[in-house]
Formats: structure tokens, sequence, C-alpha cells
């Protein structure tokens, strides 16, 4: 789960044939005072797709990029960009509890990752319509947090090891270390009442939601898998969908894939001796996402 900050630019030049993650340091509203760090292939697809990629607790953008090389391999063979995004507050963890995040147009952490997309969509005149946001622990809750405050904003997101969107609304903090730990023990809601928790962070909004894509482990005793359950009934209720099926060996043994309606839209994956986090499977991601056949 956690990732240092001694992995430096110099070490990431030899990922892609001459692209390297790149520092911006001036992109937009910045209101908690994020990192920006952006990974360009040198052959970009014509209007290209971009990715939010969203490290853990301890984490930071740089030591993110080296923790998903697969995702950075296939942008480089895809021609799409990847931000990755920092924060040097609350121990390098998310801010996935303040209402500032959790409302659309609000400012916080979620604020200033949305000011990078913009960016990003501009500079380098991407397509709108294909943004992504994945991410594991803090970074998987801040994925879901990002798909409830901007679904105008992502297309579809992959959350590893995290909470429902709202999940720690009220606590003073979302770390390990936070007193009020009730949220990644498993906190319960009804569908509807998680579904009203995304509502709410963008009220009067009627356009399409973000498909999404719920990964845990069932092993995991930081962030209980119960979190993923909770996440799941959140995002059925958003999309209007119920479990169709369930299928076992997917993407390995340990995995049983949960299909919601066609699934499209919204699935599941809980792995058997799975702790945390659960990993990052890029294939599988991606493939939901649209960005590989």
């Amino acid at each position: 789960m956690m990732f240092t900050n001694v992995l430096g630019l110099v070490a990431t030049a030899t990922v892609g044939l001459g692209a390297s993650l790149q520092q911006v340091s001036s992109w937009g509203a910045n209101p908690t005072k994020i990192q920006m760090f952006i990974y360009v292939p040198d052959k970009l697809a014509a209007s290209p797709p971009v990715v939010v990629a969203l490290h853990p607790c301890g984490g930071s953008g740089r030591g993110w990029f080296q923790g998903t090389p697969g995702m950075v391999k296939i942008a480089d063979q895809q021609g799409f960009i990847i931000i990755y995004p920092g924060t040097p507050n609350m121990n390098n963890c998310w801010d996935v509890h303040s209402p500032a995040s959790l409302t659309h147009g609000g400012g916080g952490d979620a604020g200033g990752i949305v000011a990078m997309v913009n960016y990003t969509l501009d500079k380098y005149k991407g397509d709108k319509e294909k943004v992504y946001v994945m991410g594991s622990s803090s970074g998987g809750m801040m994925t879901n947090v990002m798909a409830g405050s901007y679904p105008d904003v992502f297309e579809a997101g992959a959350a590893y090891s995290g909470t429902a969107h709202a999940c720690f609304a009220g606590a003073a903090s979302a770390t390990p270390m936070s007193p009020n730990q009730t949220c990644a023990q498993g906190l319960q809601h009804t569908p509807q009442e998680w579904g009203n928790y995304v509502r709410n962070s963008y009220p009067g909004y009627t356009g399409r939601r973000p498909r999404m894509q719920i990964w845990h482990g069932n092993a995991d005793t930081l962030v209980r898998p119960q979190c993923a359950t909770e996440a799941l009934k959140q995002w059925s209720n958003v999309l209007g969908l119920t479990v169709a099926s369930q299928k076992t060996g997917t993407p390995s043994a340990a995995y049983t894939q949960h299909i919601y309606g066609d699934g499209t839209k919204l699935q599941g994956f809980f792995g058997q001796g799975v702790g945390h986090t659960a990993p990052v499977n890029d294939q599988l991601m991606l493939k939901f996402f649209g960005l590989i056949a």
C-alpha cells in the first residue's frame, strides 16, 4: 500500500521510448495545494483519452506511476494520457470526507483534480467523452468521490480496495490513523441512502453517470470487504441495476465477478485470500473503460 517519494523523474524516463513523467506546476484552481504529474506518450492518439490515477495513503504521484507499469505500457501502445495527482496532506491520503470534495464545484482535492483534467484536455486536445479515473485504497475511495461529485467529467471509474462515495462524510479526516474508522470497517446503508449521497453531491444533475468497476480482497482487514459491497449497492442504485450473475475464476481462480445488468456499466470483483490492497488488473480495467479491445 505504501509508496515513498524517493522515486524521481530520472527513474521514470525508461518506461516509454522517450516519454517520462513530468510535474506540472500550474494548471488552474488548486485549493488544497496538491500536486500534478502527467505522463504523455510519445505518440498520442487523435483526441486522446485521459486516465486519472490516484495513489494510496502514504503514496505519491511519482510512486503510483512506478506502481502501475502495465497501464503506462498500454498508454504507450494506445496513445492515451495518464494524470498522476499527488497529495502531501493528511499523511498523503486523499480528502474523501470534506463537504468541499463531496460537492460538485465545491473545491477540495476533487476540485483540484478536475482542474488537472480540464488543463490536460485543453493542452492536448483530449476527448472530453473519454475521461476515466482509477485508484487504490485512499485512491480507490477518491475514485468513488470523483465519480460521485463529477459525473459530468468521468465516463467510468475503477476503485481498488476503496469505500463508497461519501462514506467518510462527517469524519474529521480519512487516514488509517484517524480516530473514526466506522467507514473503513464497513459502514452500511441501504442502496437508496447510498444513492442519495451521490445525487446530493450534484443536485439537479440529470446526465449520464459513470460506469464503475469495484475491486476488493475478502481478506482485507484495513478496509473491510463490506466496503466494496456498500459501494456496489450505491452504484447499483445510481445506475438502476441489479445483480444479473456471478462468475467464479475471473480474472483468476481466487476471484468472483459480480455482474450487474449486462456488465457494461457495473462490475464487482472479490478476491478470496486477497488482502489490502487488491492488485490493479490493467487488462480488465482498461477493457471495461473501452481503451483496449
